[in-house]
């Protein structure tokens, strides 16, 4: 489809200002360029509804809840297949349209659209089919989230219960397909390290019980909303009993079966992904998709040396102002220890300590926002099931504003929370003005195309939630040398994440080295650390999208500082940063020149 450009209708729209009459010819041009920006839309949209249906889990966290008893086989070749195909019409479909006719919006939406598209079928070439889930992420591990009553899916009505239970009968040929490809990957070399196996195990035997009612899967029941009758609670108790005694344990005790008595032995011993087949491919790829940029693996570790250099270096003006003598791993050591930096008693106390640093900083926000969500925000404990292997983090709430936003903290022990694990840092980070802030202003933006409206980049996404720690100090934090040693250590931790991931993939250093890379640099406990490197081993690259992104929003704010002097506002850029929800680095960058033009 060939259109006429957009500056041909504003032009037509200024002859109609200061003219009565408008010629035929604009009337056709403005239909024109009318029809096109439908169509778009049209497109945009029909690919929404799709990609419901294909992700129904995804759709029911989005507040779309038509599909909430679907669980689809997505470990399929079926499945692969209908991906492939269904990403190929929409990209050939979009090639139809004449991108510079389309508004500045729009061709964003074209370009974001065009690189997802191309993205997905690019992924779809790897062979990570064959390892369906592993110790971070995975449905194993999603389903229980959703499965505890306070999660995502709703569990408001007889037909939400009833919804649940769907889900739940489609989970064992799930597991019958996860089985199935990890004996592929065992056949064809595409396995998973060893030290990640030995975790999963214990993961899926935590969900198997004997009796329903010690389930996690029995927490709905537990929670019956008032209005349900007596023969409805007792007919739900039943069904949701026997769904749990004769499907969900015994699915997850046949996963935790197979993974210690066939996967296990046959898993592998090293660490990177450059040992299975097709592994430095497969990384490239990941790099890219992460990231967002066009960055080598070799780019982003020099980086990332050169940012643990310049932070060491601040870290070392902190140890001198609290008068601590020995070398910085004495320093951590001491801050690992020190029992006057665990003051905590109740995981309440915690909870209430993250409170009180949200208190702290809304005075200022409002100086550096000039929009702010409508979704309400919720600090929680994370559960018991998923506290020892989880890290605090952000669940978006609903657009509609019915679920909040929730900031999850683990609390395992709470004697042993440590104030210099980056408190204040931590909830800028994943709270507000960070994952909270981004999120919700992106799916409460009910002018952008679904697509973006519910759309993640990690290294725009990450990048801003890491971006906004560093306005501790210009909202009221930082204040205390300790809480500083925190933010530090957090901006640390993004920094070693750049030499160990890519050091890990591509440079042969092993899990114990990286461990030891990250233990020399920050101040954290062993176990910390082995479970980051860990998950860096799960899901290779994604640990960069952090660090990448921080520094390109930082790029971005220090050049139009530069060139806008007294006409640069840091409120309209952060706005400006936000309201059109995450996309790409590159397209970021254009979208943000553009702005800074107009400023002048």
């Amino acid at each position: 489809m060939k259109h006429l450009t957009w500056a041909t209708v504003v032009a037509g729209a200024l002859l109609v200002g200061c003219s009565p009459q408008k010629s035929a010819e604009t009337q056709a041009e403005g239909s024109t360029a009318t029809a096109a920006v439908q169509d778009l839309n049209k497109l945009f949209d029909s690919y929404w509804e799709e990609n419901a249906k294909l992700y129904p889990l995804d759709a029911t966290s989005q507040g779309d809840n038509r599909y909430n008893d679907q669980l689809p086989n997505d470990g399929t070749r079926a499945f692969r297949e209908k991906q492939r195909a269904t990403y190929q019409s929409y990209l050939d479909q979009l090639h139809k349209f004449d991108r510079a006719s389309l508004s500045a919006n729009d061709q964003i939406s074209y370009d974001i659209f065009e690189y997802e598209m191309q993205s997905r079928l690019a992924g779809l070439k790897l062979n990570a089919w064959m390892i369906p889930f592993q110790q971070f992420w995975g449905l194993p591990l999603t389903l229980g989230q959703y499965g505890s009553g306070e999660g995502v899916q709703p569990f408001k009505t007889v037909k939400d219960y009833e919804n649940w239970l769907g889900r739940v009968r489609q989970f064992p040929a799930w597991a019958d397909t996860a089985i199935s490809n990890f004996r592929l990957g065992m056949r064809t070399g595409v396995v998973l390290p060893k030290a990640l196996v030995v975790k999963m195990i214990p993961q899926m035997r935590d969900l198997v019980v004997k009796d329903a009612a010690k389930s996690l899967f029995y927490g709905p029941i537990n929670r019956f909303p008032k209005e349900f009758t007596v023969a409805e609670r007792k007919q739900l108790s039943s069904a949701y009993q026997e769904a749990i005694l004769t499907q969900l344990s015994p699915t997850y005790q046949k996963l935790a079966d197979f993974l210690e008595k066939e996967y296990l032995p046959k898993a592998r011993t090293s660490t990177g992904i450059a040992a299975i087949p097709e592994g430095p491919d497969t990384y490239r790829y990941l790099v890219k998709y992460w990231t967002t940029t066009e960055k080598t693996p070799e780019e982003i570790y020099q980086t990332g040396l050169k940012e643990v250099a310049r932070i060491r270096t601040e870290m070392e003006q902190v140890k001198q102002q609290v008068g601590f003598k020995g070398d910085l791993k004495a320093f951590f050591a001491q801050l690992k220890a020190d029992p006057k930096l665990m003051p905590y008693k109740t995981p309440k106390e915690v909870l209430d300590a993250f409170r009180a640093i949200q208190a702290k900083i809304d005075p200022n926000l409002k100086k550096m926002f000039g929009r702010t969500p409508k979704t309400p925000f919720e600090i929680r404990q994370t559960e018991a099931f998923r506290a020892a292997s989880a890290s605090a983090e952000y669940n978006q709430g609903s657009p509609d504003g019915t679920r909040p936003g929730i900031f999850y903290v683990p609390i395992v022990d709470a004697t042993k929370f440590n104030v210099t694990s980056g408190m204040e840092s931590l909830f800028l980070h994943e709270a507000i003005p960070g994952h909270h802030y981004q999120t919700s202003l992106q799916q409460e933006n009910e002018s952008l195309p679904k697509f973006r409206r519910f759309a993640w980049y990690g290294a725009m996404g990450e990048g801003w939630a890491l971006y906004t720690e560093s306005l501790g100090k210009e909202l009221g934090l930082y204040t205390d040398p300790y809480q500083r040693m925190g933010a530090l250590g957090d901006e640390m931790h993004r920094a070693v994440r750049l030499v160990v991931d890519v050091g890990m993939h591509t440079k042969n250093m092993t899990r114990e080295q990286a461990i030891e890379y990250m233990l020399a640099n920050e101040a954290i406990s062993e176990d910390g650390a082995t479970a980051e490197i860990e998950r860096y081993m799960a899901i290779p690259g994604q640990a960069l999208s952090y660090k990448i992104g921080q520094l390109k929003i930082r790029e971005l704010r220090s050049r139009y500082e530069k060139q806008l002097g007294s006409k640069f506002s840091l409120s309209n850029f952060h706005d400006e940063l936000l309201k059109d929800g995450v996309m790409p680095l590159a397209v970021l960058e254009r979208k943000m020149d553009a702005w800074a033009a107009a400023q002048k």
